[in-house]
């Protein structure tokens, strides 16, 4: 145990010398001074020296001879056996980074729907057209959009984000939809009026519903009906045949187009929020990555 004056304010001893460590972990791992001085670049009595600062530091013997041979003592091979982990952590993580340095690779955050509605269907073209590239897809959340780390997003909202640069992308003007089990057990909805009967359901709010009634001249609407977070949520309901809602058509046109979803009424409303390809403004934006931004530009023109 170590003397009470070199403990730290806990009462805990400071941090090892981290030097010392990965020379100790080099011994134990590849079994002698010889090889560990080897590998990393320094003479075997600088590696002895440093194991003698660690065994200083623990207040305990790492090592014993064993004939001409250095062996782990009992308290060494459980000190490795807790410091291995930690160190296999620490070379995957640098690979890791050392390959993402060296690849191609391009890191886009999505909101679920536009991923799974516009983005994915779309990929395999832009794959096709750049098969060394790698493109890492990760969550944005758009009701709090946080300063991240990927090299661009797009957002969903009226194109104002502090540190971002954006342009609009892609229309979020919504459409009337139910799916096509809703029109078999109900039947087909001929008028606003008729559709304000139905089981309406609400994405993040009902005040978008009373604006396209309001737009429709229509002045009773129904306004129970259940709501969900997002418009992922509301996809699967819509799909279950739980109700009608106001969805924004890109999104969901696979849907569309298999007749698994029906459009109501090609009479759309626009909120005033749409969709927007964003890159920080502090970033120089990768070859990569242009050719990712112009491509998303091609498509969302299309």
């Amino acid at each position: 145990m170590k003397k009470t004056e070199e403990l730290g304010e806990s009462g805990l001893p400071d941090d090892p010398p981290l030097r010392a460590v990965r020379v100790f972990e080099a011994i134990a791992r590849l079994g002698s001074v010889s090889a560990a001085a080897a590998e990393l670049n320094v003479s075997p009595s600088a590696v002895s020296h440093q194991l003698k600062v660690l065994e200083s530091f623990l207040q305990l013997p790492l090592t014993h001879r064993q004939g001409r041979h250095l062996v782990l003592s009992s308290e060494g091979r459980e000190y490795y056996r807790s410091i291995r982990a930690a160190f296999s952590v620490l070379r995957q993580a640098t690979g890791q980074l050392f390959e993402q340095g060296r690849s191609r690779q391009v890191t886009i955050s999505l909101i679920p729907l536009f991923g799974m509605g516009w983005f994915i269907p779309r990929l395999p073209r832009f794959l096709q057209a750049h098969a060394q590239m790698e493109i890492n897809v990760v969550y944005a959340n758009h009701r709090n959009y946080l300063s991240d780390a990927s090299d661009m997003s797009i957002r969903f909202g009226n194109g104002q984000w502090v540190g971002y640069r954006s342009e609009k992308l892609i229309s979020g003007r919504m459409i009337p939809v139910c799916s096509r089990e809703f029109i078999r057990l109900h039947g087909y909805i001929e008028t606003p009026t008729q559709l304000a009967q139905m089981p309406l359901l609400h994405d993040e709010e009902r005040a978008t519903w009373t604006q396209w009634f309001s737009e429709q001249q229509v002045k009773r609407v129904r306004r129970d009906g259940a709501m969900f977070e997002d418009g992922l949520l509301t996809l699967a309901a819509v799909q279950a045949g739980l109700g009608c809602a106001l969805m924004r058509e890109p999104m969901i046109l696979p849907y569309l187009q298999t007749g698994e979803l029906v459009k109501i009424f090609d009479l759309p409303i626009d909120d005033g929020r749409d969709y927007y390809l964003c890159v920080r403004q502090d970033v120089e934006m990768t070859h990569e990555g242009k050719l990712l931004q112009q491509w998303l530009r091609e498509e969302a023109g299309r």
